[in-house]
């Protein structure tokens, strides 16, 4: 039988999660801001559109950037290791041994491992075990971006739905409870995912959705009773 883990979804799974709930709560908080404020319901359509795709864009650039970094940075250290190999294998050797007799092994079989899995691919072996850069970790710049940018349109439709299936006298109440059931689904579907416990995940993004569009409420309600 082979074994499922779950860290090898790592990288999308990071990048969906952040990205569904962020589309989601932004753009909630967005609507029930304006809402708020009494805006007419055009303006209030075209705030939650306008939400979507600007957040779309700006998620998929900062996670293109961030993880493009992270990619720079995996290369030169890549990089550097194989100039390493190529002017002191006898050091590099050494490096690897003391790895591996730092994990619990004796220094003649730390030696004889080193060896032999350099031997094999001497570089693989540095930057697996030296690095800590594995297969399902590695940075992948466009694909966290995609993930990010799709995850964010898919979670801000359901307020942007809301917003043009409901009318403003109700709008406020209801945004915040399909966003706050959205949250709690998105944050149990996640947990699911990764292996982790579900509770602990629902509990947080419910706390800090709800006081995210409770203070975009309130400031909302503050412009409007000032007329601003």
């Amino acid at each position: 039988m082979t074994e499922q883990h779950f860290i090898t979804r790592v990288g999308w799974l990071r990048a969906a999660v952040l990205g569904a709930n962020d589309g989601l709560l932004s753009t909630s908080s967005l609507v029930v801001g304006v809402a708020a404020a009494a805006m007419p319901p055009n303006q209030i359509v075209l705030t939650a559109v306008a939400g979507l795709v600007a957040g779309s864009m700006s998620m998929a650039a900062g996670e293109f950037v961030s993880v493009s970094s992270q990619a720079d940075s995996e290369k030169a250290d890549i990089a550097r290791e194989r100039g390493e190999l190529a002017t002191d294998l006898e050091h590099e050797i050494r490096e690897l041994t003391a790895i591996y007799q730092a994990r619990g092994l004796k220094d003649e079989l730390a030696r004889q491992v080193a060896q032999q899995l350099m031997d094999r691919d001497a570089l693989g072996a540095h930057v697996r075990d030296e690095l800590g850069i594995a297969e399902h970790t590695v940075a992948r710049p466009i694909q966290a971006a995609m993930a990010s940018a799709a995850a964010f349109a898919a979670g801000s439709l359901a307020p942007l739905m809301t917003t043009f299936l409901l009318p403003g006298t109700i709008l406020v109440p209801a945004i915040f409870t399909v966003s706050l059931l959205m949250l709690a689904l998105l944050g149990a579907v996640g947990a699911r995912m990764g292996g982790a416990p579900m509770v602990g995940a629902v509990v947080r993004v419910a706390f800090w959705g709800s006081l995210a569009m409770a203070v975009t409420a309130g400031i909302g309600r503050l412009f409007h009773i000032q007329g601003i």
